[in-house]
Order: structure tokens, then C-alpha cells, then sequence
């Protein structure tokens, strides 16, 4: 009798422990697909803030690049380095500054001594991109060859003429020579491999110091959007949208200091494609870490050395340029772009808060 009444027993005892294996198996495959859906938004929220580097091709004409030499065109490349010295300085002033600022300041019970000094570190931080900026261009300096380009065009010929030549309907050939010191000449003498061999693009060092603290500053904006997506859904979308926001202007500005620096208007717009990478480098960081706490502390200097690396930027390389205009006419308008510049980065802040 006593053997019959421990069967049930042990048969319950078995199923409830059947039903506890399902139950935590469930609750184990509800915990990886949101491990798995916040990877996904992650990535794709860092892929989209990236892909906000191909919005100045809607922006500047596609002829821009090819009338950048000519008297027009260097006016305008100057106006959009204008905007962009006005955007810059908003997004170091108005966005990354007071973020590094809000993560010093995030931790709990922190003394007024520990708070300076928090403050301190950053501004050692801002000083400490702007001397690696300058190391950088140091290390590899821009060599002013303009004009030894344009002299370096040569013609190569097996004769001193250039010849013209037309097939008439008779079959006859009518040559005409011109000679290099500047005679005209009737004679028949053919001039056979005339090559030109057009010069060199040089890109300037300050475009790649730029792309540099581009990809930099998307690797803080992988961080910020994989964090807030560890945070909520609901965070995560508004945390890339805001980005986004913030992203456009600045992309207009960064895109005009690489038409500056020698790059055509494709090139430029892939290599700011190139520094997307950097933002999906900071999302998986973060997400490795498992924590927005630890993605604030990355955070926290990367945000003011990228902000050194920016003033470098506008402030050497891109000022000294606009500072050489005599017209009174664009230095006004100059100015008055700068202006705006700033006023953007006023009114993205003010909208992402």
C-alpha cells in the first residue's frame, strides 16, 4: 500500500519538474531574442546615423566639384567652409561639451573637489585632441606644390609642332603646323604620340585629420545609441532620431572641409560612408559591455578629445583660409554664415531636448 502511494508521488514530483525545465527554457529564449532585437536596433540605428553622410550630395550641386578652381566656385566652397566653422564650433560648444560635462557629473555623491577635478580632466582632454591633431599634421605636413603642378604638364611630342589635321572628301590631307615659339607654319610635317599627362590631385592633411575626428565622434554616437537601446526601445529610437538631427548639419560642413582639402564630390561622399564603421565599432563595444554605465565611461573622454580634434580643425586649418578675404562684401556674408552655422546647432539642441 505504501509503495502504491509514492507512484503518484513521484509522478507529480516529476512533472512539476518537467514544467519548471519548460518554464526556464522559455524564459532563456525570451531573454536571447532581446538580447538579439536590441543588437539588431543598435546596428541598424548606428548604420542609419552614418548613412547621414551621403545628405550633402542632396545639398551641393554635382558640378561643384569641377568649378572649385574657378573665381565662383572658390566663393562658394568658402561660404560652406563658413557654415561648417559655425557648426562645428556649435556641435563642440552646444552638444559635446555639455554631454562630457552631464557623464563627469552623473555620479552619485561626488564632493565639490571631485567635481573640479572631473572638470579639470576634461579640459585636459579637449587640449590633449588638439595637441594630437597637430602632431598628426606634423608628422605629415602639406606641401604647398600648386604650382609646381601646373608646371609639371608636359607635352610630350617626337616634334617640336602640333598639327591639326582634317580628312577631305577627296582623300587629301590638309596639315597645319603651329610652332611652340609662337610661328604659325604651313608645312606638312606630322607630330605622332602627343601626350598630356595631367597632374597629380594632392589631398591636403587636413582632410584626413577630419575624416579622423569624424569617425571618432560616430564612435561615440555608436556607444550613445546601443546604450540608450540597453535602456528601452522606446529611449533607443529617440536617442537615434535626436542624433540624427544633430548629424545633418554637421555632415554639410564636414563634407565642405573635404572639398576643400582636394577631394572630388563622390570621393568625399564615400569616405564619410568610411567613417560609419567607426559608429558600428561603438555600438558592439557597448553592447559587449553589457551596461550604459560602461558606455559612459567611454564616453566620458572621448567626448571632449573629439572636441579638441573639431577646434583644431575649424580653428587652424579652415579660419586662416576665410581670414584671407579682402572683400568686404564676403567677409560680411562670411560671417553671417557662421552665424548660422551656429544658430542650426542652437535650434537642433533646443529640439533634441
Amino acid at each position: 500500500m505504501s509503495h502504491s502511494t509514492m507512484l503518484p508521488a513521484a509522478a507529480s514530483s516529476r512533472w512539476w519538474s518537467t514544467e519548471e525545465v519548460l518554464s526556464f527554457r522559455a524564459l532563456t529564449d525570451l531573454f536571447v531574442w532581446e538580447r538579439v532585437e536590441i543588437w539588431i536596433c543598435s546596428l541598424m540605428g548606428s548604420a542609419i546615423v552614418g548613412l547621414s553622410g551621403v545628405f550633402p550630395l542632396l545639398v551641393i550641386p554635382i558640378e561643384a566639384g569641377a568649378t572649385l578652381k574657378t573665381e565662383a566656385g572658390s566663393q562658394k566652397l568658402k561660404r560652406l567652409l563658413s557654415f561648417a566653422i559655425g557648426g562645428l564650433l556649435g556641435d563642440v560648444f552646444l552638444h559635446l561639451l555639455p554631454e562630457a560635462w552631464a557623464y563627469s557629473c552623473s555620479g552619485i555623491d561626488k564632493g565639490q573637489n571631485h567635481s573640479q577635478q572631473d572638470h579639470k580632466t576634461l579640459g585636459l582632454w579637449v587640449i590633449g585632441g588638439l595637441m594630437t591633431f597637430l602632431i598628426l599634421e606634423k608628422m605629415f605636413p602639406d606641401r604647398d606644390q600648386e604650382s609646381e603642378d601646373n608646371e609639371r604638364i608636359t607635352h610630350k611630342a617626337t616634334s617640336s609642332s602640333l598639327v591639326h589635321e582634317n580628312k577631305l572628301g577627296n582623300g587629301m590631307y590638309p596639315r597645319t603646323a603651329v610652332r611652340y615659339n609662337g610661328v604659325c607654319d604651313s608645312s606638312t610635317v606630322k607630330v605622332k604620340n602627343m601626350n598630356l599627362q595631367q597632374p597629380a590631385i594632392k589631398i591636403k592633411t587636413s582632410g584626413y585629420l577630419n575624416l579622423l575626428a569624424n569617425c571618432i565622434d560616430n564612435f561615440t554616437h555608436g556607444l550613445a545609441v546601443a546604450g540608450s537601446f540597453l535602456v528601452s526601445r522606446k529611449v533607443g529610437f529617440l536617442t537615434t532620431f535626436a542624433i540624427l538631427l544633430h548629424e545633418i548639419p554637421h555632415e554639410v560642413g564636414d563634407f565642405a572641409i573635404l572639398l576643400r582639402a582636394g577631394f572630388d564630390r563622390w570621393s568625399a561622399a564615400k569616405m564619410q560612408l568610411s567613417t560609419a564603421f567607426g559608429g558600428l565599432l561603438g555600438a558592439c563595444f557597448a553592447l559587449c559591455a553589457q551596461s550604459p554605465k560602461g558606455a559612459e565611461n567611454s564616453t566620458a573622454w572621448i567626448l571632449p578629445f573629439t572636441s579638441g580634434g573639431f577646434l583644431y580643425i575649424a580653428l587652424v586649418n579652415v579660419v586662416p583660409e576665410l581670414l584671407e578675404e579682402s572683400n568686404p562684401r564676403s567677409s560680411l556674408q562670411q560671417v553671417l554664415l557662421m552665424c548660422s552655422g551656429i544658430a542650426v546647432m542652437i535650434l537642433m539642441s533646443a529640439v533634441v531636448e
